[in-house]
């Protein structure tokens, strides 16, 4: 009797379309939505809310147009864009004008200090991300101007030179006239973000120079190596100068992520030993909490290379020497979303290399933010 009750039921039963019972049991057995990321998708519509209300009119962010290049990128990377964002418009009107007629994009405004290289690879990169073609003739001409910015044959040094292959920060009367790894880093990114294939003569070239600013004494020939620790991090520059509290000769954090970004980009293998050693390195002093070798100073900056870095190599999760194993995106985007201020900016109290400067720092949160989100 029961065994005909209930087959008597299952007849009468209203049969659910199986769309309606798949959906059904999809949402049951959902998991559920991250909080961190779901926090930090907030905190992304918080920090571009932020970088329109302090938005100049005339639409730029900050005396050089490598900030607005950088509140560009944070909107663009985060899926705003010129029909979608009128801030994103605006931003990249200025950055136009801002062309040379050498091909540079920076400010004639303060030509003793205009930073040349640092504002051009900044723009190239915002203007590569519109993917609009109205702008190919604007990069192009700024690629030519990245390439002879680079020290080589024509601007009389030779491949024995410590400096062959970098690229320094330009006309400014405040550098020494040397190339340093996170200026050429940039130089590089921008270049392969605009489409210059990894085996142009101006990465080939890049190489030599990386090698040089890597701890590694397998493939550097400089003389600072020979002393110093052989980590396989970078430092800043190829005579073994580094900013870092370590001192001289020692590795640290945002050079290491750019060191390794750049072999990348120049079609250096991941699996490759000069690759491998850089990793090694990240794996030893894999944190959030601090900038490894620097603490507090450039945080975010570090912050924004290693989210490129990370993702550029491809590795969502990090296996620390220690043996623990991390997801640097959801490590970083708890970080970041954990020290925004109310008003949806960060600001570093540490003011060296600008990062008390709201506009700046809170761009490069958003970029590494987006990164998490990927």
């Amino acid at each position: 009797m029961i065994c005909r009750r209930l087959f008597a039921t299952l007849l009468l039963a209203p049969v659910l379309p199986g769309a309606l019972l798949a959906g059904s049991l999809s949402r049951s057995q959902a998991k559920p939505a991250d909080p961190v990321l779901v926090r930090a998708r907030q905190s992304v519509a918080k920090g571009l809310g932020y970088l329109r209300h302090v938005q100049e009119p005339d639409g730029s962010w900050g005396e050089y147009p490598a900030t607005t290049a950088l509140s560009l990128s944070a909107f663009l990377h985060n899926g705003r864009n010129e029909v979608n964002d009128s801030a994103v418009a605006k931003g990249v009107q200025f950055l136009l004008k801002a062309a040379r007629p050498d091909g540079g994009i920076y400010s004639s405004a303060n030509a003793a200090v205009a930073l040349p290289n640092y504002n051009t690879s900044l723009g190239i990169m915002a203007l590569s991300l519109t993917h609009n073609p109205s702008y190919k003739g604007v990069i192009q001409r700024a690629q030519r101007f990245l390439e002879k910015s680079q020290y080589d044959e024509s601007s009389g040094i030779g491949p024995s030179s410590p400096m062959y292959g970098g690229i320094g920060y330009g006309d400014d009367p405040g550098d020494d006239k040397r190339p340093d790894l996170s200026n050429m880093a940039m130089a590089l990114e921008a270049l392969h973000d605009s489409g210059t294939p990894a085996n142009a003569p101006v990465f080939k070239k890049a190489i030599i120079f990386l090698q040089r600013v890597q701890n590694r004494r397998e493939s550097n020939d400089q003389a600072w190596v020979k002393t110093a620790t052989n980590d396989g991090g970078f430092v800043y520059n190829s005579q073994g100068g580094a900013e870092a509290s370590a001192g001289p000769g020692h590795s640290y954090g945002s050079m290491t992520y750019a060191g390794l970004k750049s072999y990348i980009y120049a079609g250096v293998s991941k699996n490759d030993p000069r690759a491998q050693s850089a990793f090694n390195w990240i794996r030893g002093h894999y944190t959030v909490d601090e900038h490894p070798g620097f603490g507090s100073t450039s945080l975010y900056y570090y912050y924004h290379t290693m989210a490129k870095t990370l993702d550029v190599y491809g590795q969502k999760l990090v296996r620390d020497s220690a043996g623990k194993t991390h997801d640097w995106g959801h490590d970083l985007a708890a970080r970041i979303t954990a020290v925004q201020r109310p008003d949806g900016s960060w600001y570093n109290a540490n003011s060296r290399y600008w990062e008390n400067q709201p506009p700046l720092v809170t761009s490069y949160s958003l970029i590494a933010l987006s990164y998490c989100l990927k």
